[in-house]
């Protein structure tokens, strides 16, 4: 299974909505498409909504790592939101949990970020 990204914006957050596997196969590609719609609009903030991520590994991690980093030199937050346990399970081995916050779903991030939905 390969994966497939949608990315909307929604005033200055852009929500990246995750379905597939996201791995070394498909993670070099994810990151530059992700890197090219935070260019095109004024984005200060993400949410990544992995409802439909069936499968994640530490190429995964290291893509949220390094669109987190871009995300904090904005000055803004990065929101996950409906994980699998699986890849939930992997956010907290990695720790990504102590600087990436976790919301139940996109409307609840959005209002979190002050965002109507």
């Amino acid at each position: 299974m390969s994966l497939s990204v949608q990315f909307e914006s929604k005033h200055h957050v852009l929500l990246v909505r995750l379905s597939g596997e996201l791995d070394h196969h498909t993670s070099e590609d994810l990151k530059h498409q992700w890197q090219s719609e935070m260019k095109k609009a004024d984005i200060q903030h993400v949410i990544v909504n992995m409802e439909s991520l069936s499968f994640m590994d530490s190429s995964g991690l290291g893509v949220m790592l390094g669109r987190y980093k871009e995300v904090q030199e904005l000055g803004g937050e990065m929101v996950v939101c409906s994980l699998s346990q699986s890849v939930r399970r992997l956010f907290e081995l990695s720790g990504l949990f102590k600087i990436v916050r976790l919301e139940e779903n996109e409307d609840a991030a959005l209002k979190k970020l002050g965002v109507a939905s």
